[in-house]
């Protein structure tokens, strides 16, 4: 009816207001108590009727309601009917009264609800709450807010994300984000105290506070519990990380430590995927951090900003954000509220200064551009408006932050600088007042600035450049760094001021200053164009203007013995090179016919003026000539003495014009310290000597000659300076000799050829070379003559003294030496000189020392002739050698040009006489040094044929010979010297850059055959004894440590160990080793001619390209490094050749890595692994198993290198394969196809194999290519699995093994051990990789599974595989489901036998775990035969451990298949019930689960299946089975305990099994039968009493229970009659209403009258057997139990049968209070004894009779011996119940005459002893009242 008229919103008026009168009058009338019930159907009812169109009625509701609001409001415990108001309010019908009321109402209720009610409510409340009016919304969101606080204390796993349903909905969504959002940002509020108002929380408005508080604010634990609850709901969620980020960053900033901690951690586990980059979440983010920025709008709905917590963490978003720079303007006034904001703090201002750097660096310029004057104008005032000198540090770090984003926006907005040196001026002044702390950041800015002024104004440029003027001479270092870093950046290399910055920095005392210095003098020679003046050098005009600008003294002339510097050393020689440099650029400019200057119109017009009209090399030359001032460093005056060489050598006759009256001023410098400058001054003597008068020049000759001809010797310095200046001097006056006289030459000659004996060798050496110089022009003029001449001097005297020093240890001697012979011999072609000279040069043909080596090959092109070089050019420049005036040898020049000579080389038309040398030097070569069998010759041979070839390879006789100069090339190429290697290659360069077509043709075949292995035979070497055939330390030492390298020694090694052909292994070692040098060799001329050869090479690139590829990772580095110019030779785009030969390289590689050679298979599988980077299927695919072998096989090499490149290669092919096998980075069709050929040769070689790096590596790379191949793996998915089952045993560490098989010994259980293992399994890759495997699983999968895991199951071996299987197949159905279904009988059937059959443990439960599982997705036929088989296993086997497969089956279906399972709980819970009480603890506990799980509480349980219960008890009591009986006794002991009286049915029979198992052969545990016997009568005494049993003529009474018990109780085993007598005590105080002491009284009385049994010490030699001390056991009497039977029979006895046997009973008592019994014993005979006293005490002030006299007898038995029990026992409680009994027997005795008048006064003596000793309090109150008591019946009887 109610709900009719709920739904009826228009019925009959005054109908409805009388029902509704009716429903006030009750409600009146219901008590509190009541009232939630009525309320629970009145409340929606009356809240629907509101929807009437009857006024009256809404009225009469209106009382209604208004009547409920009184009752319930002070009484939050009444509950309201919350769902019925939710439904009302959610009905599409409810009109809107209805629906506010309900509202009104359902907030109301929802507060009255448990946390559980209001968590479940929560996703219905939110439905489409999109749709409610606004103020409805806000009242669902609080209360939804509030019910998400049950997931405020910990992670709940088991959360309903699927109800959450409304987060589905987009605009519901937003609308529960906003509110949690806002609620986030709730702090608990504060009032003003000036103005009293409230403010609203930081980033909230009023509005929005009450929205989120409603009429209650939230405050401290409550609001944050509530925060907590809706970061927890949000996590569990998974909403888009971009909606929560923002929520989550607002709660790690909150003030309570919970809340933030919780923000955080979710900030980083749950929106990390947030997209900073999304304009969207920034605008949010932004709003949080400024609230409402536009004006208008309400006072309560303007958002105040954030806090300033919040602030920074939102600053730090917005420092990783671009699209945070880009959001212009809310960027502009972020960083003006972090600077000037009101409350700002240090922290904020950082991040404010941060986040403009950040805007400067990553703002677009559209956004930039409006902002970046204004953020600069306030950057300004924040510095002006700050103290430098201000201690504190996070005001220096805001300065520091805003000089770093002045010098970002300087970068991006450089025109807001480049107008004028302002912000320039302030960053250099500020570089010098700042902190220390500060300084780098504004030198980097000041960096950055620099860019800002490229390009500037002339006028801002001429400030800058007096400003870094200014700044370079600084005294802070900082702001000489900044200047001349300025000058380097800001200003083109051709800038003369900022050069000049640059020198002057060049000589600071700080190294960064002067590397900087130099950067900005270094121009690039690949940059440097005429035509780019910024990359250019400056004019030497305009560089020299600007110098003579800055010091004027530089044009003034240097003065003879000057002293003073114009500049610091170090910044002269930064001068000087870099003016030497602009010299240099302009006479090459000159050369090739340009004459535009390198510097502007401008600048040269501008430091024109400066020069005084000076010319610029003029003024170079002065500056030169100062920097030889003596203050100057020695290192400076060489500069510029070479300097003023290189000047001179440019123009001679003007420098010998300038300097021929200036001697003084160069001799000054003959003898100058450093030997550079020394040889330098000679050379400009020399050339001055030119413009020298006759006198001039003999008187200069001879003032040289006295310095060091003279007996008394001088200086080393100056005899050095002289004889290089007399040579110089000489050579130029022997030109025209009519100028000198002819005897000063000769003397000057003979001075020379003398000093050539000096004992100084630099000295020596010096003569040499000078007279070298002196007949390089022309022949000496010496006489001829033989040695024998009288003459001082003769040409064959002079040849001989100098072939003499070609015998001296110093190498630079003999060089000079080696270098005049070749000088004498080119300035003079006498055939007899050439000779003799030869002759002496070849006796050096044995020399180590690679100089000397170089040098005869100079003197030997000399020889030869045809080198394009003058006598001038050596004469009167800064000549060295010819190696240094070319790049024959050192690079990639062409050849010497023409056939020419000197042409002062004499007689040069007879070449005739040169013919001869050359003859004999070819011979020299061709015949003895190059095809030497020592290796010093062929080095010194090649070293001097590649001279011959360098210097004169145009001269005819060379072009005649290059074939043979090729061959004997060719030959040199296996040279293991590496100077012999590298002149080798280098030759044939030269060879084939001289040679014609068929010459060049030739060599390209011959380099190819070396670099392949198949060039043709070289020319065979003789071997002689001293022959080295192997380094030195190449194949070992002897046991002597001597070494074996020569042909001689490794023959004697072979003839000593008796292998004559020994010799020949180490020969084709040797050869070997001679082809790797060969190719070596040939790698290093094939670089160069592979420049040339061009097209030549193509058709040997199939062959070249694998081979060089290979040898390019040779173990050899020279080998690699050679190879590797090859290749970079002669492949221009090395890609590209890889990918056109791929297959040629890969079928090169994969052989060559099994090659036998170590080299080989180092070197291929190196390769191989780099190779194979980024390759596709397409190409590798063919080889990917071939590439598998090689690998494993390296793995295992022999060799350490070979293994490591194993392993680089094993990387490579594993990372090639999880490429290609992955879905995601591969098509599905190569990744399958590459499945199908990895993962079988990994399964089967891989895991199986004997290596463990290559099971290693095969196991991780499995498990990789199944969690990248996805479904692709699933056709391998049998093999895959099999093979990871049986790896788990198999790759097993086998200590465990040996382990567990001495795990007793040490004392570890195996069940443990096993687990051990089974942990250790389950981390291994292995079961990572089946883990992964499941995933992939679906039905067609299944198929061929299956079959594989049933043959694992009946087949698999050891522990973890068989474990491994169990949890697969778990696994496994846990995640296919149903479709299982098809396959679980399968499975069923050999899972089940498993259990039965695995002896492990663990095994045996990971098996009934698999069967439990499978059951779940089996049918119930398939269930229900599953479980009777494990309960049929349970009843028909005595066997333990089927037992325990039984259960375990049974648990684990009770777990996994539970719905099922439920169906069989009436044959499940009878066993479960039984075998609970199993013997084997792991068995009951089990059962003792599946019990518990499967009911509601056992006594409901019980009442449900008692009788399959009972039929099961009967069944196993009556078994031959004594472990059934004992469970089944104690189970039915369970059933009387906890059942009772409903078991009154089925007691009868349960007695009888009971009862007729206790006579017979005792059996272990046969008590539990005694046990449940004194249960069943105490738990169902009704149904055993005679009345029960009066219409049963087969029933069973308490006289046949208490025969069976008593009879029991006689029997002789100690713990069975401990037993009867605990039952016959339970039996009679079941029974305490029947007399049933005559049955039993007298067994009682006769076993508590047996004598103690004395323990003895039996000796161990007294032979004392155990079976006696047994029977002394066994014969004990259990007297406790037997005086508690004894009370139990008292309790229920007659007065009178207690007046027949109280003598009896008595007696029995006394004994046991008696000596030689325990305490606990007395203390039960006391139990007794109280009993008794209060029988009789009971029965005799009832008013019937007093005790008897007789009575009065018996009772005085007790007085003594609780005397002595008082008087003994120490025990308290003993004690003063001992105490407490005999004052309860004097009681009872003076209800009659009294104890005896002599017993009297026995025990008042007694007592009053006892009185004196007596220290308890209770015990000794007890004593006076006994004594009183005695006392005063003693004093009434005396007044009778």
């Amino acid at each position: 009816m109610a709900e009719a008229s709920s739904t009826t919103t228009t019925s009959d008026g005054p109908g409805e207001e009388a029902v509704l009168d009716r429903m006030l009058t009750r409600l009146a009338l219901t008590q509190d108590t009541q009232l939630e019930k009525v309320l629970s159907k009145l409340l929606p009812l009356a809240i629907s009727r509101l929807g009437s169109s009857h006024h009256p009625t809404r009225l009469k509701v209106m009382e209604i309601l208004t009547h409920i609001n009184k009752r319930v409001k002070d009484q939050v415990s009444i509950k309201l009917p919350l769902i019925d108001l939710l439904k009302l309010y959610q009905s599409p019908d409810a009109v809107p009264m209805v629906r506010n009321f309900a509202i009104v109402y359902i907030e109301m209720a929802f507060e009255r609800s448990t946390v559980e009610e209001k968590c479940e409510l929560v996703p219905s409340l939110m439905l489409g709450i999109s749709t409610l009016p606004a103020q409805h919304q806000d009242m669902v969101l609080r209360m939804a807010v509030k019910g998400m606080e049950k997931f405020a204390t910990s992670h709940h796993t088991n959360f309903p994300a699927s109800s959450y349903s409304f987060v589905h909905s987009p605009s519901d969504c937003a609308l529960f984000v906003e509110f949690c959002l806002q609620t986030l940002l709730y702090q608990t509020p504060s009032t003003t105290p000036l103005q009293g108002a409230m403010a609203p929380p930081a980033g909230l408005s009023l509005e929005q506070v009450t929205r989120v508080t409603g009429k209650k604010a939230l405050k401290g634990d409550a609001l944050a519990t509530c925060k907590l609850g809706i970061l927890n709901v949000l996590a569990e969620l998974e909403l888009a990380a971009d909606l929560v980020y923002p929520l989550f960053l607002v709660s790690s900033a909150d003030n309570n430590e919970r809340v933030s901690k919780r923000g955080d951690e979710l900030l980083k586990r749950k929106a990390n995927g947030a997209n900073l980059e999304d304009m969207m979440l920034i605008k949010r983010l932004f709003a949080i951090y400024q609230g409402t920025t536009s004006p208008g709008g309400t006072a309560q709905g303007r958002v105040a900003p954030a806090g300033p917590t919040l602030k920074t963490r939102l600053m730090a978003i917005f420092l990783h954000s671009v699209a945070a720079a880009n959001a212009f303007p809310s960027t502009l006034q972020c960083v003006f509220d972090c600077i000037y904001g009101t409350g700002t703090t240090v922290r904020l201002k950082q991040a404010g200064m941060e986040f403009a750097v950040w805007i400067f660096k990553h703002a677009s310029d559209e956004q930039l551009k409006p902002m970046a004057p204004i953020i600069l104008a306030s950057l300004i005032k924040l510095l002006d408006g700050s103290d430098v000198n201000d201690p504190d540090a996070s005001s220096r770090q805001v300065r520091a932050f805003t000089y770093q984003a002045i010098g970002q926006l300087a970068q991006r907005a450089p025109h807001l600088f480049s107008g004028s040196t302002d912000m320039a001026v302030r960053m250099f002044g500020a570089i010098r007042t700042e902190s220390d702390s500060v300084k780098p950041t504004v030198q980097e800015a000041l960096s950055s600035l620099a860019a800002a002024y490229k390009g500037c104004s002339a006028a801002v440029a001429k400030e800058v450049e007096a400003l870094l003027l200014e700044n370079a001479a600084a005294v802070e270092a900082e702001s000489r760094f900044c200047s001349i870093l300025w000058a380097t950046h800001l200003y083109p290399s051709s800038h003369a001021p900022s050069r000049y910055l640059c020198m002057l920095g060049a000589a600071d005392s700080k190294l960064d200053i002067r590397e900087m210095a130099q950067q900005g003098l270094t121009v690039s020679t690949n940059e440097n164009q005429v035509s780019d003046p910024k990359q250019a050098y400056p004019s030497l005009e305009s560089m020299m203007g600007y110098i003579c600008e800055r010091q004027p003294g530089v044009l003034a002339q240097a003065l003879l013995g000057e002293r003073v510097m114009l500049f610091p050393p170090k910044a002269y020689m930064a001068m000087i090179k870099f003016l030497k440099q602009c010299y240099k650029r302009e006479q090459n400019t000159a050369t090739v016919g340009d004459n535009d200057t390198l510097s502007t119109s401008e600048e040269i017009k501008e430091f024109e003026s400066s020069l005084r009209g000076v010319a610029p090399i003029d003024a170079f030359q002065s500056l030169l000539e100062h920097a030889m001032a003596f203050d100057g460093s020695s290192e400076l005056q060489a500069l510029a003495s070479t300097g003023l060489l290189v000047l001179a050598a440019a123009n001679p006759e003007k420098f010998s014009q300038v300097y021929c009256n200036r001697l003084p001023w160069l001799k000054q410098f003959i003898g100058h310290i450093d030997a550079t400058t020394r040889e330098a001054m000679a050379r400009l003597l020399g050339i001055v000597t030119a413009a020298l008068s006759p006198l001039q020049a003999a008187t200069l000759l001879e003032e040289l000659l006295s310095t060091f001809s003279g007996s008394q010797k001088g200086r080393f310095e100056d005899l050095h300076g002289a004889v290089c200046a007399t040579g110089y001097v000489l050579a130029e006056c022997m030109i025209s000799k009519s100028r000198v006289p002819e005897h000063l030459l000769l003397t000057a000659i003979a001075a020379l050829f003398e000093e050539m004996n000096s004992g100084n060798t630099t000295l020596a050496g010096s003569a040499a070379e000078a007279i070298g110089h002196a007949g390089l022009r022309v022949p000496l003029p010496l006489p001829a003559g033989d040695l024998t001449s009288v003459l001082a001097l003769t040409a064959e005297k002079s040849i001989k003294r100098l072939a003499s020093l070609l015998a001296s240890k110093e190498v630079k001697l003999v060089q000079k030496a080696v270098l005049a012979f070749g000088h004498l011999c080119f300035g003079n072609r006498n055939t007899e000189l050439s000779e003799t000279a030869l002759t002496a040069l070849f006796t050096l043909s044995r020399s180590k020392a690679e100089d000397v080596l170089f040098s005869i090959g100079e003197a030997l092109a000399f020889i030869w002739g045809g080198v394009s070089i003058t006598a001038d050019k050596i004469l009167k420049s800064a000549y060295v050698s010819l190696s240094a005036s070319s790049n024959f040898l050192t690079g990639d020049a062409p050849a010497s040009g023409g056939d020419v000579e000197m042409s002062d080389a004499g007689n040069s038309s007879d070449d005739s006489q040169c013919d001869l040398a050359r003859e004999k030097i070819i011979r020299k070569l061709f015949d003895e040094l190059l095809f030497s069998s020592r290796k010093e010759e062929r080095c010194a041979g090649s070293v001097w044929l590649l001279s011959i070839v360098s210097y004169c390879g145009r001269q005819t006789r060379v072009q005649q010979m290059l074939p043979q100069i090729q061959e004997a090339f060719s030959h040199l190429l296996g040279e293991q010297n590496e100077l012999t290697q590298e002149m080798a290659s280098r030759g044939m360069s030269i060879v084939y850059e001289l040679g014609d077509a068929a010459t060049k043709d030739e060599l390209v075949m011959a380099l190819v055959g070396n670099l392949t292995g198949t060039a043709k035979k070289k020319r065979a070497v003789k071997l002689t004894e001293d022959s080295e055939v192997f380094e030195d330390g190449a194949i070992g030492e002897t046991p002597g440590g001597g070494s074996i390298g020569t042909y001689k020694e490794l023959c004697n090694i072979a003839n000593e160990m008796g292998q004559p052909d020994l010799i020949y292994k180490f020969m084709d070692l040797a050869n070997y080793q001679t082809s790797l040098n060969s190719r070596r060799g040939a790698a290093f001329g094939f670089s160069r001619i592979a420049k040339q050869a061009g097209d030549a090479l193509k058709p040997h690139l199939r062959t070249l390209v694998p081979k060089l590829f290979r040898y390019q990772y040779d173990p050899n580095k020279r080998i690699q490094d050679a190879m590797g110019h090859i290749w970079k030779s002669l492949v221009a785009e090395p890609k590209k050749t890889v990918d056109e030969y791929f297959d040629d390289i890969m079928e090169d590689l994969l052989v060559q890595a099994g090659s036998r050679l170590w080299r080989s298979r180092e070197s291929a599988c190196l390769a191989l692994a780099d190779l194979l980077q980024g390759r596709r299927f397409s190409e590798v695919g063919k080889y990917l198993e071939r590439l598998w072998i090689m690998a494993f096989r390296a793995i295992d090499d022999i060799k350490e290198t070979v293994r490591l490149a194993g392993n680089s290669l094993s990387k490579s092919v594993s990372s090639v394969s999880l490429r290609l096998s992955d879905t995601t980075l591969t098509a599905e069709a190569d990744a399958r196809a590459t499945l199908a050929i990895v993962l079988p040769f990994l399964l089967t070689k891989g895991i199986l194999s004997t290596v463990a790096d290559v099971r290693h590596l095969s196991i991780n790379t499995i498990m990789k290519l199944v969690k990248g191949a996805g479904n692709s793996v699933r056709p391998q998915m049998p093999d895959l699995v099999g093979c990871m089952l049986e790896s788990l045993s198999s790759l097993e560490d086998q200590r465990l093994n040996y382990a567990e098989l001495h795990a007793e010994r040490v004392g570890i259980s195996t069940e443990k051990l096993e687990n051990i293992r089974i942990a250790v399994a389950k981390d291994s890759p292995m079961w990572d990789t089946l883990d992964l495997c499941v995933r992939h699983v679906d039905a067609p999968t299944l198929e061929i599974l299956i079959p594989r895991l049933v043959q694992l199951i009946r087949s698999g071996v050891g522990l973890n595989t068989r474990v491994g299987v169990a949890k697969f197949i778990s696994m496994l159905a846990q995640h296919v489901g149903v479709e299982m279904r098809p396959h679980s009988a399968t499975l069923l059937k050999v899972l089940f036998p498993a259990v039965q059959t695995e002896h492990s443990a663990a095994a045996r439960r990971a098996f009934a775990a698999a069967c439990g599982t499978v059951a779940k997705y089996s049918g119930e036929n398939q269930v229900r035969k599953l479980i009777l088989d494990a309960i049929s296993l349970y009843d028909s086997s005595g066997n333990q451990d089927l037992h325990l497969a039984s259960a375990l089956v049974l648990k684990e279906l009770s777990r996994h298949a539970n719905e099922l399972f439920k169906g069989n709980l009436t044959v499940v819970l009878p066993l479960a019930f039984v075998a609970k009480f199993d013997e084997e603890k792991d068995i009951s506990s089990i059962f003792e689960e599946i019990w518990e799980d499967n009911i509601s509480s056992t006594s409901v349980a019980l009442g449900l299946y008692m009788p399959e219960i009972v039929a099961r008890l009967k069944e196993g009591i009556g078994s031959s089975s004594w472990p059934q009986k004992k469970k089944c006794a104690q189970a039915v002991s369970e059933v009387a305990k906890v059942a009772g009286d409903s078991t009154a049915p089925y007691v009868q029979d349960l007695l009888a099994g009971l009862l007729a198992e206790l006579p017979g052969r005792l059996w272990e545990g046969k008590e539990a039968v005694l046990e449940a016997i004194g249960n069943l009568c105490e738990g169902c005494s009704k149904a055993i009493s005679p009345h029960a049993n009066k219409g049963s003529t087969a029933g069973l009474g308490p006289d046949s229970v208490i025969a069976a018990v008593s009879a029991a109780c006689s029997r002789k085993k100690s713990s069975f009659r401990n037993a009867a007598f605990a039952c016959l005590e339970q039996v009679l105080k079941a029974f305490k209403d029947q007399d049933v002491y005559e049955q039993v009284g007298s067994l009682i009385v006769d076993a508590c009258k047996q004598p103690p049994v004395r323990k003895q010490a039996i000796p161990a030699d007294e032979g004392t057997s155990d079976k006696a001390i047994e029977t002394k056991e066994t014969s004990a009497v259990p007297y406790e139990k037997a005086l508690a039977c004894l009370a139990a029979s008292i309790s229920a006895a007659s007065p009178s049968t207690i007046s027949m046997h109280g003598e009896s009973i008595t007696s029995a008592l006394v004994t046991t209070l008696s000596t030689g019994h325990t305490w606990q014993v007395k203390q039960s005979a006391l139990s007794a004894v109280d009993v008794l006293l209060k029988k009789l005490h009971e029965d005799g002030p009832s008013g019937v009779s007093n005790p008897s006299t007789e009575s009065i007898t018996w009772l005085e038995m007790l007085a003594l011996p609780l005397l002595d029990c008082i008087s003994t026992i120490k025990i308290v409680q003993v004690h003063v119940a001992a105490l407490e009994q005999l004052e309860q027997l004097v009681e009872t005795a003076n209800l009659g005459q009294g104890l005896t008048k002599t017993l009297g006064q026995t025990v008042e003596g007694r007592l009053l002893e006892l009185q004196q000793a007596e220290k308890n309090a209770a015990a000794k109150a007890l004593i006076s009242h006994i004594l009183n008591m005695l006392r005063d019946h003693s004093i009434s009887q005396m007044q009778e």
